[in-house]
């Protein structure tokens, strides 16, 4: 089942933070990152359960790791995936805000 990739609020500002960090030393460098995440989270259309359960952070999480900096966290909805949240470098994701739903 293919299903449509959303981004909610606090993941668009996640991206956001990460974008600004890495452009202090190159805008061009921050660019193709975020664009690289934007891509990698896109393939969830196809394989969404591949994501590791995280019930622990909030009801439906589920995590992957991208590059091996980054934590992508996204839940199942209906016929789509929410990209909840995306946490850079070591983040405090234990401690983050989640959306309900």
């Amino acid at each position: 089942m293919v299903r449509e990739v959303l981004f909610h609020p606090l993941a668009d500002a996640d991206l956001e933070a990460i974008y600004h960090f890495i452009a202090n030393d190159s805008p061009e460098r921050a660019i193709a990152f975020v664009r690289r995440i934007r891509a990698f989270s896109a393939t969830l259309a196809t394989m969404s359960e591949r994501g590791r359960r995280r019930d622990d952070l909030a009801e439906g999480v589920r995590t992957i790791v991208f590059e091996r900096r980054v934590i992508v966290a996204y839940r199942l909805a209906d016929g789509s995936i929410i990209i909840l949240r995306i946490f850079y470098g070591g983040q405090n994701i234990d401690g983050a805000e989640w959306p309900s739903e």
